[in-house]
């Protein structure tokens, strides 16, 4: 029995995923700070690229005066003389190549980024305690309780937490937090939501009222809503038992948070939705977004005629092969970015024309179907994006919501929903409000069937208590 090897040849079609698409891949989904932060890491990285500088930025007509590199100067034989490079990659060759946007728009909606800066909590606290007379151990303790307040201005550690920190007698500790409660704001350092209430309360001269006795052994019932039972408790009309409420609901269950407001984080756009005459176009933002370009001092290490060593091409080749399909790569993604875009202006016109009620059902698919991609594809674009419409500015995923059939034969987005329950609940008699089930006919009426268990769902999504609550409340 003998072996032999023979040889075939098989024609065979398949799928790679070769890293030029990688790339491409990986750009989709990243913001445009994050597409900033990559391409200025690889100019550093890769000196085959290069920023435009601003004086040599250039507009399309010019930059196509600009003399491309002939591929028929060079040397036969050479695989990197391969005309596809110049089949695929000719406007990238140009010196003066610069990505162009979509649509020019001389102003752009301006963004406010301007905050007025203020002093924190601590800073406040601090410059109190310098007033104190001398007393260098008082002091001290204070600055330690002062380190351990939170935002809200509450003291996250126990006495004798603090005491073990000198050491310091407990008694001490003591002495020092009530010195520190008596700091502006009143209620801070305290040690939980009772004693933050009572520290105001006796501030104001309420000590030994009711007003006092509701926070200190009816609190919970307070903060479950059950009036009648505290009054009952009390022996007590509602009637007279509101005014005490009213007190307690007018003090800062957090007096701390005035000194530490939340920062504004403002979102900078990838693409603005700009009306020009009666259409709706997409912008993409490049604002801070590097404009590369293949250096032309390193391509002309590619001459035949320049004396390189094998070593020194093969090097350049790598990094002009990179830094072609990374251009390439970015400009194929803000063309994505810019399909999608206008698409998702195409569905929601209603919606940037009126508001938040005519917003239409969306799903990644009909997207995808209309700009003839994969809805994996659509699913990466939107992901980290942010689009300045005239109505805001929102996530492109906002404008993705299941619909629910109208009895008109049209959806209707589960955003407009929640809108109208929250109309509906607004207004409202308080003395009487209405409760799911009734929601739940209103809506009939207006030809949306839901369930009662779906309005629920939405009322607590958009954080409103139920209607015995609200009752309650009021």
């Amino acid at each position: 029995m003998s072996i032999q090897q023979k040889l075939h040849t098989k024609l065979v079609q398949k799928l790679i995923l070769t890293p030029s698409l990688q790339q491409a891949i990986k750009l989709l989904p990243m913001s445009t700070l994050e597409l900033a932060d990559l391409l200025n890491q690889e100019v550093v990285e890769n000196p085959m690229l290069e920023e435009v500088p601003t004086e040599d930025l250039q507009p399309a007509e010019a930059s196509a005066q600009v003399e491309k590199p002939d591929p028929a100067k060079s040397e036969k034989g050479d695989a990197w003389d391969d005309s596809d490079y110049e089949y695929f990659f000719g406007d990238y060759l140009d010196d003066g190549y610069r990505p162009h946007t979509p649509q020019e728009v001389k102003e752009l909606p301006p963004i406010e980024n301007t905050l007025a800066t203020s002093s924190s909590l601590s800073d406040h606290m601090m410059w109190q305690l310098s007033l104190l007379p001398d007393d260098d151990r008082l002091r001290e303790i204070g600055l330690a309780i002062i380190g351990n307040l939170n935002d809200d201005g509450m003291l996250v550690a126990s006495l004798e937490e603090i005491a073990a920190m000198g050491p310091w007698p407990v008694e001490e500790v003591e002495k020092a937090l009530k010195m520190v409660q008596g700091f502006d704001p009143i209620g801070v350092a305290a040690r939980d939501l009772q004693e933050c209430l009572l520290l105001q309360l006796r501030h104001i001269g309420l000590e030994g009222t009711p007003t006092e006795k509701i926070v200190t052994e009816h609190l919970r019932l307070l903060q479950n809503h059950q009036v009648p039972e505290i009054a009952k408790r009390l022996g007590m009309s509602i009637e007279d038992l509101k005014e005490h409420v009213e007190i307690i609901r007018h003090l800062d269950p957090k007096p701390g948070s005035r000194y530490n407001p939340s920062q504004s984080h403002y979102v900078i756009p990838d693409v603005y939705v700009v009306k020009v005459e009666d259409q709706y176009v997409a912008v993409l933002n490049e604002e801070g977004l590097p404009q590369l370009r293949i250096s032309p001092v390193y391509r002309r290490l590619l001459d035949k005629s320049a004396d390189n060593t094998s070593e020194t091409r093969a090097y350049v080749k790598d990094k002009f092969r990179s830094a072609l399909w990374l251009i390439k790569s970015v400009e194929q993604r803000q063309k994505t970015i810019h399909k999608v875009a206008t698409s998702i202006i195409n569905f929601q016109r209603d919606f940037l024309d009126h508001g938040i009620e005519y917003l239409k059902p969306l799903v990644l698919r009909d997207v995808a179907s209309d700009i003839g991609m994969h809805e994996s594809t659509v699913s990466r674009v939107v992901t980290n994006k942010y689009m300045h419409t005239p109505q805001g500015v929102f996530e492109m995923k906002y404008f993705f919501h299941s619909g629910i059939s109208s009895s008109y034969g049209e959806s209707v987005s589960s955003v407009t929903i929640k809108q109208r329950i929250r109309k509906i609940i607004e207004a409202e008699d308080p003395r009487k409000p209405l409760s799911d089930s009734k929601i739940v006919s209103i809506l009939q009426h207006e030809g949306l069937v839901l369930a009662r268990r779906t309005i629920a769902k939405y009322r607590e999504e958009l954080k409103i208590s139920t209607s015995n609550q609200r009752k309650v409340l009021y």
